[in-house]
């Protein structure tokens, strides 16, 4: 079972087909997938944050975010990729500030949905 988004080409695939939510820490972009659980991809460039340690960081922050919100995904009615882009604000906080701009993404989706 694949919970991760790993090829170039996954990534490009929901960046191009895929909807944009942007939040104050986060830019997500969400695109329904036929596979039976939701998958998830994470990038945070150098220009977000230069330093490796900072970009760890934040991607860990991404990951924990999707890890204790995946129990509410089940409100969904499909399955999506996720692509969660860190912003530069995302380095200097704590792991609540993304939790809840993830709840306010998934908001949004729910309300997209067919």
């Amino acid at each position: 079972m694949k919970v991760h988004l790993r090829r170039s080409g996954e990534f490009k695939n929901v960046y191009q087909n895929g909807k944009r939510y942007d939040s104050s820490v986060i830019t997500a972009f969400v695109l329904p997938n036929d596979q039976p659980n939701h998958r998830l991809g994470i990038t945070v460039s150098r220009k977000t944050a230069s330093r490796a340690l900072d970009r760890n960081r934040a991607k860990r922050l991404l990951r924990e975010t999707f890890r204790i919100r995946k129990d509410s995904l089940a409100v969904l009615k499909r399955k999506y990729d996720w692509v969660l882009n860190g912003k530069r604000s995302l380095v200097s906080v704590k792991v609540n500030s993304p939790l809840a701009e993830f709840d306010k993404i998934m908001i949004k989706v729910a309300a997209d949905e067919p």
